[in-house]
């Protein structure tokens, strides 16, 4: 209720240029009776609705054409958008090799234990498989 926009342009100098600057909402507290806040908030929004009358005034677009532009976007954009999605799927299906651990035993640095496993093989990794063969075959 006490934010205003400023509707008003303020020519603002810079190195010898004048530039337009626009006031975003600015919060301006006034200490004053209720029926006076009341009012004061009324004449803003007024002035947001006189605002938006000016602006809509000044576009020369109906609703309709306003709506049929709209689709026209969103048609190119799927045009547009389904190929390169289906490209990139097929580059990545295709061209580009997934890398995995590599086979063989792990550097050292890569295999630090601090503790035992909680289970019957206690140094072998719970998805290794062949550590699981070798330390079942051992204890048979």
């Amino acid at each position: 209720m006490l934010a205003a926009r400023a509707l008003t342009r303020t020519p603002v100098a810079r190195r010898g240029v004048a530039t337009v600057q626009r006031r975003s909402n600015q919060t301006v507290p006034k200490f004053a009776s209720e029926a006076e806040m009341e009012a004061e908030a009324i004449a803003q929004l007024r002035a947001r609705v006189r605002r938006q009358k000016e602006i809509k005034d000044a576009v020369h677009h109906s609703e309709a054409e306003e709506v049929a532009e709209m689709w026209k976007w969103i048609k190119i954009s799927a045009i547009v958008a389904a190929p390169v999605c289906v490209l990139s799927i097929a580059k990545d299906v295709l061209l580009v090799e997934h890398a995995h651990r590599p086979h063989g035993p792990l550097p050292d640095y890569m295999s630090i234990q601090t503790r035992e496993f909680p289970w019957e093989c206690e140094t072998c990794a719970l998805f290794d498989l062949d550590c699981w063969k070798k330390c079942r075959a051992e204890k048979a």
